[in-house]
């Protein structure tokens, strides 16, 4: 018997993510929507590719929660997407209460699970979806650092001339302007980003990546989606697959890096346990302070949960 994930939210992060994850062929995949018909529609599109890739698993689409009883993993991307002018902020009082009903009807049908939270903004829905269904920090997380630092690394590639899959990065903080992409740890094949790229050069990259989620929603009137999906859909493999990787991700800190009581994106290691170690990077001191200023940018935000 197949074990079982469930996708909350069957837009187009939540549909690229249950795809990219039937096609990994290992779990089945229950994709939820409030929409009739759309859950329903994409599950059979995506169990029809199987057939022309060759995977095995089946995608359930449903318009309620009684499938997704038991599911090892529960990804949340429910929620209202960004449009041009917006910030991610603004999405807060909409989608704190989209959060915090998926959650509850989630976890009453599997209490086991492990929550990734892909909705924005994301920082404040981790705490949300964490006060909600009051389980340990460990199996209450969030995607962000994967897909900003996706962004860096692709950027990096293209300057650099390189392959990205010799592209070595990491982006902390909270997921919005204020994200800190530590060029100290960067490098592309071994060797340090500053070597390789001018000073000017990175700064822009750098800068490029902070705003990466707003570029693409002025490009294509929405958020993003191809990306989101694919980075959600890896933090599942580490889970399902034990395969303990080492990746940025939206933790709840108790004072590493100095910050106390906040969700914010640093390295972990993500095992079948959810996440099983916090790692503390040697920050130089202009990083530090640009990750103690986005701790503050998210407890603002933060502040205006309701609850």
């Amino acid at each position: 018997m197949r074990r079982k994930v469930t996708v909350v939210g069957a837009g187009n992060v939540g549909a690229t993510c249950a795809q990219v994850l039937a096609a990994h062929d290992y779990a089945d995949v229950v994709l939820v929507d409030i929409k009739e018909g759309l859950p329903q529609g994409k599950a059979l599109d995506i169990n029809q590719m199987g057939a022309v890739l060759g995977y095995e698993p089946r995608v359930t689409g449903s318009n309620s929660y009684e499938e997704t009883a038991g599911s090892d993993v529960v990804v949340i991307t429910a929620g209202l997407p960004r449009s041009p002018g917006m910030s991610r902020d603004d999405l807060v009082a909409t989608n704190e209460k989209i959060v915090k009903d998926v959650t509850e009807k989630t976890i009453a049908r599997s209490p086991e699970a492990i929550l990734i939270v892909v909705s924005n903004p994301l920082d404040a829905m981790c705490h949300v979806a964490k006060n909600v269904s009051g389980w340990p920090k460990e199996r209450v997380f969030g995607m962000a650092g994967i897909l900003d630092t996706a962004r860096f690394s692709t950027f990096i590639a293209w300057e650099t001339q390189a392959s990205v899959k010799d592209v070595t990065a990491m982006v902390l903080g909270g997921h919005g302007d204020q994200m800190v992409p530590v060029v100290s740890a960067t490098t592309v094949g071994g060797i340090p980003l500053a070597k390789l790229v001018g000073e000017a050069d990175i700064d822009a990259m750098v800068q490029r990546t902070a705003k990466g989620g707003g570029e693409l929603v002025e490009l294509l009137g929405t958020s993003a989606w191809y990306a989101p999906g694919a980075a959600a859909a890896q933090m599942v493999d580490s889970i399902m697959l034990d395969e303990k990787r080492v990746l940025p991700c939206t933790a709840y800190l108790e004072g590493e890096y100095g910050i106390d009581g906040l969700y914010m994106g640093v390295p972990v290691r993500l095992g079948s346990g959810g996440i099983e170690a916090i790692y503390e990077l040697d920050l130089g001191a202009d990083e530090q302070a640009m990750l103690t200023e986005s701790a503050g940018a998210v407890r603002e935000v933060v502040g205006l949960l309701a609850s």
